[in-house]
């Protein structure tokens, strides 16, 4: 976007199907080239009378030039000039465009027309004035000729400024011919450009660091009064942005918290080994626990069994390690990244407990110093996290598929849910873990080198029937119906204003959280600040934007699933776009996982951020480390939108080494002291985030990328078909590959009439008719409603046994936890060995790719 004007020839206006099929690579921008003042934004005169908000002319702005037209002809015979009234009266004009709220899609034009008409009006009389007076002499009664004729010529003049109107009607409202540099000055007077300057230019890296220490004064665990306490906070911001809207919005979930007295990891046999664990960290300022996690109280032999994948496991029962009625001790990350996953592993090897702990050859010490020293995990640092199974059930674990709204009587029993582990766990510090990793020494047998930790001290052995007991106790308060709330705040659309892009962070974190979430939520509060202080310059957005703040994301993502399940005939009709931040700023990394249709938009945006410290801007920096879009995962509040809602997501942020994560390590003292002292990648984070924001929000013409998805997805069905080779599966994936061509044949298609309508609109000097401005709104609708139609929403449809997810592409594998997936409904019924079952699915999936490839073009 910008105010480069550019020379092209006029073309003429194809109709939709013709323009389809037409090739062109001329791209423009919109920008209305108007100067501005104050932060170069608005140039408005006497700023302090003008109402805050979008304000257009209606019709009594014509009304008023229509007084003037009659103060100069006579006041006694006033039937033309009320006919006019009448006229406009009538016409499809609302009067209450002029509230702050915006109006229904192609309305505004009319507005502007009526401006420009009364403009018209007013100056109708001026080539007349000098004349005018002479037929207001005064007349002698009996000069009844005199009069007649005097009568007759102002009859006359108003005979032809009926025609001059009436030929002004015809060219504004018939030919309807509407300038796209003047939609986004009436009213106000701005350009593309300097509305992305403003907000680059205002995000203020003081303002982010104390939102960080505001929200990591306390911890907020979710349904606690610490959640309550900061989405009073985010709620006040929301107020004093100026927002349209801000409403509270309340579920009744199942979530579950620690006792004090009832969790316990302790040896107690042999007795001369007996010992218990601390459990708490140093700083405790939150207990220890997994969330969703089972209560129980079990005793067992110890197994060591690595990450705690199903590999792992299977490896130990070759081995003949007895693993029936064990407690299984198992590392964080690695193998198997999901932690619900690893004790999934457990249960179905026959333990009856399992306890993970950090090692610190994976975030500690190892990869250098430990905190207070340096950024990595210390020796009495534990990682909590919720322990529910995120790719079998997703939010609610009581209520798959449905809102746990508070009058909803509908709900499963915990014993029913497949979303709840069914043996208990806790979390451990590698502290800890070290006496319990020396009580196995001469048990079972020497590890392989692969699965050696880096906790020192330690002779890495397996374990076996014969190894300590070891008495896990995880006794909980359990909540069926504890309440959480998310937060909406909307700036309701000029244009589009039942399109929407929404913009999401989630606020309940484990401990002090500065990283995940606090680092999102310190900048999601700056973008808030800065797109309150634009509306007050009265900018408006074309479609309406909804901030969110999530509750319960680290409990299964329950807040932004109850949401998306509550409205999700809405979302699927009107949600254009979803951009979600969870951990914001983790190191000095860019990236992005996101549905390919923000590539272009991206790549942009990154072209114009520079990092602060590299000399360098982002995309160089991107494209020299090699960095690519990745799909989406099952890890953060997008999972619902994209896989469930069917609404093109995208999520992004700063990575980097690993860090103190979920552990109440993670404060405000160690983001300032390892990451970011100058809060400048937080900076350019949320800078990048309110670029996006009005790239999608702003711009007439969608910015989606459908020749990107086109593309990637030849490459994933290649990919599809190497995994079904490596597992000698006996399928047929030619309808996948032809769906694959045809998608990218029709995205590519349907790409160019982008390219037509800005050479048709700027070839005609800015203008867009009637005509082409609907063409544009149903391209973008369909642009917007593609990765819906890739839902598969036909009976019996979604991944089998799990009929949330229903996105054909994406959504999570049974076993692939939070990693990025494709095609899971295929891949899990590659993994069953059943080819019968597997080709359904191939060609079910290549069917709904199809259709969504069609409905572009039809």
């Amino acid at each position: 976007m910008g105010d480069e004007k550019f020379d092209y020839q006029a073309v003429p206006i194809p109709s939709y199907a013709e323009a389809t099929g037409q090739p062109s690579s001329s791209r423009s921008d919109l920008g209305d080239g108007t100067d501005v003042e104050r932060e170069g934004l608005l140039a408005r005169e006497n700023r302090r009378d003008v109402p805050r908000g979008y304000h257009p002319p209606t019709v009594e702005s014509a009304r008023t030039s229509l007084d003037d037209l009659e103060s100069a002809a006579s006041h006694s015979d006033r039937g033309s000039t009320e006919e006019l009234r009448r006229e406009l009266d009538q016409m499809d004009v609302d009067d209450s465009a002029t509230s702050r709220t915006g109006r229904p899609p192609l309305r505004h034009r009319f507005s502007k027309q009526l401006s420009s008409l009364s403009r018209a009006l007013s100056n109708i009389q001026r080539p007349f004035q000098r004349y005018m007076p002479n037929f207001r002499f005064t007349i002698n009664v009996g000069d009844v000729r005199s009069r007649l004729k005097d009568q007759g010529c102002i009859m006359l003049l108003r005979l032809f400024a009926l025609l001059l109107v009436v030929s002004l009607v015809y060219v504004f409202f018939i030919a309807d011919i509407f300038n796209i540099n003047s939609r986004m000055a009436m009213g106000q007077q701005y350009s593309a450009a300097s509305v992305e300057n403003f907000i680059q230019g205002h995000i203020n890296e003081t303002n982010i660091a104390e939102n960080l220490r505001r929200v990591t004064n306390y911890t907020h665990v979710a349904g606690t009064e610490g959640s309550f306490a900061l989405s009073q906070l985010i709620e006040q911001e929301f107020h004093k942005a100026g927002f349209d809207e801000v409403s509270r919005e309340e579920f009744q979930v199942y979530l579950n918290y620690p006792r004090q007295d009832g969790r316990r990891v302790a040896i107690i046999d042999p007795p001369n080994l007996a010992w218990e664990a601390k459990l708490e960290e140093d700083n405790a300022k939150d207990l220890v626990f997994h969330g969703h996690s089972k209560s129980g109280n079990v005793t067992g032999h110890l197994v060591y069994a690595n990450y705690g994948s199903r590999e792992d496991f299977k490896l130990l029962a070759d081995k003949g390690i007895a693993l029936q009625g064990s407690i299984a001790l198992v590392r964080y990350y690695g193998t198997e990244s999901d932690r619900a996953l690893k004790i999934k592993a457990a249960e179905l090897a026959g333990a009856a407990g399992c306890i993970i702990y950090s090692d610190p050859a994976e975030d500690g010490f190892v990869h250098g110093p430990a905190y207070p020293e340096g950024r990595y995990m210390p020796s009495d640092g534990v990682q909590r996290g919720g322990v529910s199974m995120m790719s079998q059930v997703v939010g609610d674990v009581l209520s798959p598929g449905w809102a746990s709204t508070p009058g909803e009587k509908h709900r499963l029993s915990p014993a029913d849910s497949l979303g709840l582990p069914k043996i208990p766990s806790l979390p451990l510090a590698w502290r800890d873990a070290q006496r319990l990793l020396q009580g196995l020494k001469g048990h079972g047998s020497k590890v392989p080198k692969e699965w050696v930790g880096g906790v020192p001290k330690v002779d890495w052995w397996t374990g076996d029937q014969n190894s300590p007991v070891v008495h896990l106790m995880n006794l909980q308060d359990e909540v069926e119906r504890q309440p959480i709330y998310n937060i909406h705040a909307k700036i309701i659309g000029m244009d589009e204003r039942d399109k929407k892009i929404i913009v999401g962070n989630h606020r309940d974190s484990w401990c002090m959280g500065s990283v995940d979430p606090g680092s999102g939520t310190a900048a999601f509060l700056e973008v808030v600040r800065a797109f309150g202080e634009l509306l007050t310059y009265g900018w408006r957005p074309i479609r309406t934007i909804e901030f969110v703040s999530w509750d319960g994301e680290e409990y299964n993502l329950i807040g932004s699933t109850e949401h998306v399940e509550k409205e999700v005939d809405d979302l699927r009709a009107n949600a254009y776009a979803y951009l979600n931040v969870d951990v914001g700023v983790a190191g000095p990394d860019f990236r992005v996982s996101a549905s390919p249709v923000f590539e272009r938009t991206v790549m942009q945006i990154l072209g114009r951020l520079s990092d602060p410290y590299a000399n360098a801007t982002l995309k160089d920096l991107w494209e020299k480390k090699g960095s690519k879009f990745e799909p989406l995962g099952a890890g953060s509040d997008y999972v619902a939108f994209q896989d469930i809602a069917g609404t093109s997501s995208i999520d992004f942020g700063f990575e980097g080494e690993p860090y103190p994560y979920h552990s109440c390590y993670e404060t405000y003292d160690w983001m300032v002291q390892n990451v970011d002292p100058d809060f400048q990648y937080h900076k350019i984070l949320a800078q990048f985030w309110g670029l996006l924001l009005l790239d999608l929000s702003e711009n007439l013409m969608l910015p989606f990328d459908m020749e990107a998805y086109g593309n990637s997805v030849g490459g994933w069905v290649k990919d599809l078909d190497a995994y079904a080779k490596s597992k000698n599966a006996k399928v047929d994936m030619q309808p996948m590959f032809n769906a694959s061509a045809e998608m990218k044949a029709k995205t590519a298609q349907f790409q160019a009439w982008n390219n037509i309508w800005h050479d048709t609109v700027w070839g005609m000097g800015g203008y867009e008719s009637n005509v082409m401005a609907v063409q544009r709104v149903n391209h973008n609708a369909r642009m917007a409603k593609f990765d819906t139609n890739l839902l598969d929403l036909a009976e019996g449809g979604g991944i089998p046994n799990r009929t949330q997810f229903r996105h054909v592409i994406f959504g999570p594998e049974l076993w692939s936890g939070y990693d990025s997936s494709l095609f899971p409904a295929i891949r899990d019924s590659i993994d069953t060995g059943d080819w019968k079952l597997t080709q359904h699915w191939i060609d079910r999936v290549a069917q709904v790719i199809h259709q969504a490839s069609d409905k572009l073009l039809h």
